[in-house]
Parts: structure tokens; sequence; C-alpha cells
């Protein structure tokens, strides 16, 4: 006969104990910090877009004009001493026309030496380029117009030309500057043709020196 078990000393089973195969519950797991970085993206992007619209509103200065200015009247400025004393007395001058764009400024005069009827006359220009570098094309435009000779010691670059000894021209390129002198022979005559007044004769064949000494000298007086 099988008796029970607390009846043959065994232990007995504790009616109260549950088993369960539930795995105890987790600690609660931190806070992921992707909410944090992608506000910090945005935060960035926001800040490099505003630098580049900043950027992009900011003026271009443009280039060095190196002192020279616009708004120029350019017989008082051009005193022509050197010419002057070779050609003779400068007795008149003649104001050309005026342009001053955003990108160029340019103004130009006539000046006479010597006897009105028979004299010299001179053809001075000055072009200011604001935007865009001449330098490239400036010997390029010198040997169109026959201008061989280069001077040295005037601008950043200067051409010369030997007009057949009745005068002259020089072009010169100092930075965004463009000068440009004419010297010529002029001729007034009657109905028949015939010149009138006996003007001075000069020789021109040296005539690049004086024409240079006075192209330094404009240079100087529109820097101050």
């Amino acid at each position: 006969m099988i008796s029970e078990p607390e009846l043959v000393g065994g232990e007995a089973f504790d009616a109260s104990e549950v088993l369960s195969d539930a795995p105890p519950p987790r600690p609660p797991r931190a806070r992921r910090p992707w909410v944090w970085a992608l506000g910090g993206v945005v935060l960035a992007s926001a800040v490099w877009g505003g630098g580049l619209y900043a950027y992009g509103q900011r003026k271009d200065p443009g280039p060095d004009l190196g002192g020279y200015p616009t708004g120029v009247k350019l017989c008082e400025k051009a005193g022509l001493k050197a010419l002057g004393g070779i050609l003779g007395k400068r007795s008149e001058d003649g104001v050309g026309p005026e342009m001053d764009d955003p990108t160029v400024y340019e103004t130009s005069c006539s000046m006479a030496f010597g006897d009105p009827d028979a004299g010299y006359s001179a053809q001075l220009s000055y072009t200011l380029h604001k935007v865009t570098d001449p330098g490239p094309e400036f010997p390029a435009r010198a040997k169109y117009y026959d201008l061989a000779t280069p001077i040295g010691g005037l601008g950043e670059q200067a051409f010369f030309s030997d007009r057949g000894g009745d005068g002259g021209e020089i072009r010169v390129l100092d930075g965004q500057a463009e000068f440009e002198l004419q010297i010529y022979r002029q001729y007034s005559t009657d109905e028949q043709g015939k010149p009138l007044g006996e003007g001075k004769a000069v020789d021109l064949s040296g005539i690049d020196v004086p024409m240079t000494q006075d192209l330094l000298a404009l240079m100087e007086a529109l820097r101050k």
C-alpha cells in the first residue's frame, strides 16, 4: 500500500508556490538623442544658408582704380608745359564730350599751340575702366593703330608712333586708366587752298620726349 508523502516522512509541497515562464520586467531605456541631433542639423543649415545669403548680398567692390577719379576737367589738369615750350604758346582749348557710366568714364579735350592758323594742335583723351580689365587688349589696340614703339617708364604699358615728322601719338595704360595724346600740325587755307600764316617750323622727330613728360605730369595731377 502506497502511503501519502506526509505519512512516510517526506517533505510536503508548498501549495502556495507558483511557477511562471514570464521574464522579470526590464528597466526603462534612456531616450534616444536623435531628436536633438536633428535640431542641431537644422540650426546649422539655417546659419549656413543665412551666411550664403549675406555673402550674396555683398556688393563687389570692383577693381582698384589706383586713385584715378571721375568728373575731371581735363584741360585744366593737363598743363602740357613741355609741349608748350617746343610748339609755342598754348592759345585755346576745346572741351570734348564726357561720359560717366557705372562701367566706364571718359572725357577729352583739345589744345592749340603757336600760330592759330599754322601752328600745332593736341588731342587728349582720358578713359577710366571701372569694371573690365583693359590690359589684355591694350597691346592689340595699339598695334591696330600703328603704335609700334614701346615707351618705358610711362604707366604699365605705353606705345608711340611718329606721324611722319608732322606729329606723333602716344597711348598709355596705367592700371584701369587709359590715356591718348596726339600732336599734329595745323593748317588753315584760303579759298584757293593756300596755307594761311607763317607758322614756326618745328622738328618733331623727338616729340615723344615732351609728350611723355606731360603725360607723367597729368597722371600725377589726376591722382592727387
